[in-house]
């Protein structure tokens, strides 16, 4: 079983910048693909980015590309989402999520193994 626990979410004006942690209790962190998603109220779960095992392979939302950088420190069993020029469209609930795989990143919420229990990012305009 693996237990995933995000943080580093809060509420930034629009132009600011927040980094998202997700700690992974998992012996063998470093043969997970992890991913990020977000869930906007009355919206299905949107994959935002994903990082291989190893970090040799990474992808991100069109939406985000050029504003959000995935990045993981498989020593600390931990990957982040640093999030910069927020804008208020990007509000959501934002979650983690672990793939037992050493395939490439995947973007779906349904093919990922395990999730976390998510953090409110709430940005202003």
């Amino acid at each position: 079983q693996v237990q995933l626990v995000e943080s580093g979410g809060g509420l930034v004006q629009a132009g600011g910048s927040l980094t998202l942690s997700c700690a992974a209790s998992v012996r063998t962190f470093s043969s997970y693909t992890m991913g990020w998603f977000r869930q906007a109220p009355g919206k299905e779960h949107e994959f935002v980015a994903a990082i291989s095992w190893s970090a040799g392979r990474i992808m991100y939302a069109d939406s985000v590309m050029g504003r959000f950088t995935i990045s993981r420190d498989n020593a600390k069993n931990t990957v982040y989402l640093q999030m910069n020029s927020l804008k208020p469209e990007d509000t959501a609930v934002y979650y983690c999520a672990a793939d037992f795989d050493f395939g490439p990143p995947l973007r779906t919420w349904v093919d990922y193994d395990y999730w976390g229990q998510g953090t409110q990012v709430t940005v202003s305009s």
